[in-house]
C-alpha cells in the first residue's frame, strides 16, 4: 500500500473518530483558536485559496501540508472537501512521518 493511500486511510479512520474538520471556514476559526495540529489542502485549489491557508497556518504556527487532490480527500472523508483540519496529535504526527517517507 502507497504513503498516499495510508494517509488516506488515515483521514477516514480520524473522521470517524470525530477529530477531523473540514471545510475552509471552519478550519480557519479552529486555526484562529489553536485547536488543530495539522491543516491539509488539496493541491489543485485556487492559488489564492492556498495563499490564505498558508498565510494564517504561518501567523498562528500550525503545520500545513498540501496533499492530494480535492477528489481523494473528498473520498477519503465521505464529503466534498479540500481543506481539512486534524484535531489529534497522533493522527497528525503519523500523517507527516509518512509524507515525509
Amino acid at each position: 500500500m502507497t504513503n498516499e493511500k495510508k494517509i488516506l486511510n488515515l483521514l477516514g479512520l480520524a473522521t470517524r473518530a470525530g477529530k477531523l474538520i473540514s471545510g475552509e471556514e471552519t478550519t480557519l476559526k479552529a486555526v484562529r483558536q489553536g485547536e488543530l495540529d495539522l491543516v491539509i489542502i488539496a493541491n489543485d485549489l485556487s492559488d489564492s485559496t492556498i495563499k490564505k491557508m498558508t498565510d494564517k497556518c504561518k501567523t498562528y504556527e500550525v503545520p500545513l501540508v498540501i496533499f492530494s487532490s480535492k477528489v481523494g480527500l473528498s473520498q477519503a472523508i465521505g464529503k466534498s472537501r479540500g481543506i481539512l483540519g486534524v484535531k489529534d496529535r497522533g493522527f497528525s504526527r503519523k500523517m507527516c512521518e509518512l509524507m515525509e517517507e
